[in-house]
């Protein structure tokens, strides 16, 4: 019940702290997609051309959308752009999902690549949130508590 005795002024401090680290998250994964090109390519979907220059497009964008995202004047075209390009890269999870050659590579069972899916979804709420200026304060404690639940799950597997 922590969540009802949070006031306006410090929820708006968590959600500008959560804009930063999420900032951080997408520039540090943008920055691994050109570090680390190998994983990428694992749970590309075969159906996709050009992996290479689509796996470094969508670097690019995590690095340029997570940097603009703490521009307050840029922060909602950055989170709409953030929202769908975590559209475009659910193909890699699905693809993750059904490959058992992927699974094998990456060294991650079936069961975690499920898993790993609805956080897609976290993400996109997330990046919603951030978009707005004001919410409610309802949508504001369910989107805290997401991006604690993100913050936990991507703890564990970083």
């Amino acid at each position: 019940m922590i969540f009802f005795i949070i006031n306006l002024r410090i929820m708006k401090i968590i959600k500008l702290l959560s804009i930063y680290i999420m900032s951080f998250f997408y520039i540090y994964i943008g920055v691994k997609h050109f570090l680390d090109l190998e994983y990428f390519m694992n749970i590309m979907p075969k159906y996709i051309p050009y992996h290479k220059t689509m796996i470094y497009i969508s670097g690019i964008l995590e690095i340029l959308l997570g940097t603009i995202i703490i521009i307050p004047k840029w922060r909602s075209l950055a989170s709409y752009g953030l929202i769908l390009l975590l559209l475009a890269v659910f193909p890699a999870n699905i693809y993750l999902y059904t490959s058992k050659e992927a699974q094998e590579i990456l060294e991650i069972s079936k069961q975690d690549a499920l898993i790993r899916m609805p956080f897609q979804v976290l993400l996109i709420i997330i990046a919603y949130w951030h978009s707005l200026k004001n919410s409610s304060k309802n949508f504001s404690y369910i989107c805290l508590f997401l991006f604690l639940v993100i913050i936990i799950y991507f703890a564990i597997i970083i």
